[in-house]
C-alpha cells in the first residue's frame, strides 16, 4: 500500500486546507500559524501534530528534532497585499510573505506545493510566485476554483497554485482545467469549516469571525488534494 503524502501547512489558520487534504488521503505532519486563537483550534483538532508560530523560523523549528519527510508544503500566504478590498501594494507590502514560504520550499524540497490566494493575486504577485517556483525546480499551474462548485452556499472564488518538482514526472498543465473542477463528495460532509469554543471558554467573536473568513473551504481543499494524488499515482 502506498504511503500517504505528508503535508506541512504554513499560514494554517484554523486548518481548512489541512482538513480537506486529510480527507483526500494525505497525512498532516505540521502546522505553522501566528494567530494564537487559530493555533488553539489546530491543537484541538490535530493534538498530535506539532505547531509552530513563526514562518520565518519554520525551517529551523522543523529541523530541530527528528521529523517525517515533507512531501507537500501547502499554504494560503497572506492575501492582504493582493485583496481587492485593500490598497493592493502587492510585493511592496510588509505582509507579503510568499518569500518566506519559498524559503521553506527551498530548504525542505517537497514533491508538491499548494498555494492559495485571492483573485487579486493574478495581477499582484502571481508572476513572482511562478518565477520563484520555476527557479526552485518546480512545474507550476495557477487556476481559479469556486467553493460553490464543491457544494458551498456561496461562490468564494480562490486562486490556487499547484506545483510539482520536475523530478515528479508528467507536466501539471491539466491540473486546473475546467473539466477537473467537478464537485467531489457533495453532501457527504460540511463544505464549511466549523469553529467552536476552544481553550478556556468562549473566544472573542471577532477571533471566530476572522478565522472563518480567512479559512479555506475544506471541500475545495479535498478537490485539490485529489488532483495531486491522481498526479502522484500516475492517473
Amino acid at each position: 500500500m502506498t504511503e500517504p503524502l505528508n503535508v506541512l501547512e504554513l499560514f494554517a489558520g484554523i486548518g481548512g486546507l489541512s482538513l480537506g487534504l486529510q480527507r483526500a488521503g494525505m497525512r498532516i505532519v505540521g502546522h505553522v500559524e501566528i494567530n494564537a486563537f487559530c493555533r488553539a483550534v489546530l491543537r484541538k483538532h490535530w493534538p498530535e501534530v506539532p505547531c509552530h508560530d513563526d514562518v520565518r523560523t519554520a525551517t529551523t523549528w522543523w529541523r530541530s528534532k527528528p521529523r517525517p519527510r515533507v512531501d507537500v508544503v501547502a499554504g494560503g500566504y497572506p492575501c492582504q497585499p493582493e485583496s481587492l478590498a485593500g490598497p493592493r501594494r502587492g510585493t511592496d507590502d510588509e505582509r507579503w510573505l510568499w518569500p518566506e514560504m519559498a524559503r521553506v520550499i527551498h530548504a525542505l524540497r517537497p514533491r508538491y506545493v499548494i498555494g492559495e490566494n485571492v483573485l487579486g493575486h493574478r495581477t499582484q504577485g502571481l508572476r513572482f510566485v511562478l518565477r520563484d517556483l520555476d527557479r526552485l525546480g518546480y512545474t507550476a499551474r495557477a487556476g481559479i476554483v469556486r467553493a460553490c462548485e464543491m457544494g458551498a452556499p456561496h461562490p468564494r472564488p480562490r486562486l490556487f497554485v499547484l506545483a510539482h518538482a520536475h523530478r515528479e514526472g508528467r507536466p501539471a498543465r491539466r491540473w486546473l482545467e475546467p473539466a477537473r473542477t467537478a464537485p467531489v463528495g457533495a453532501g457527504r460532509w460540511p463544505a464549511e469549516p466549523r469553529v467552536g469554543r476552544v481553550v478556556d471558554g468562549l473566544p472573542g467573536r471577532v477571533d471566530r469571525v476572522t478565522a472563518l473568513g480567512n479559512a479555506v473551504v475544506p471541500a475545495v481543499a479535498e478537490h485539490i488534494g485529489r488532483i495531486i494524488l491522481d498526479h502522484h499515482q500516475g492517473r
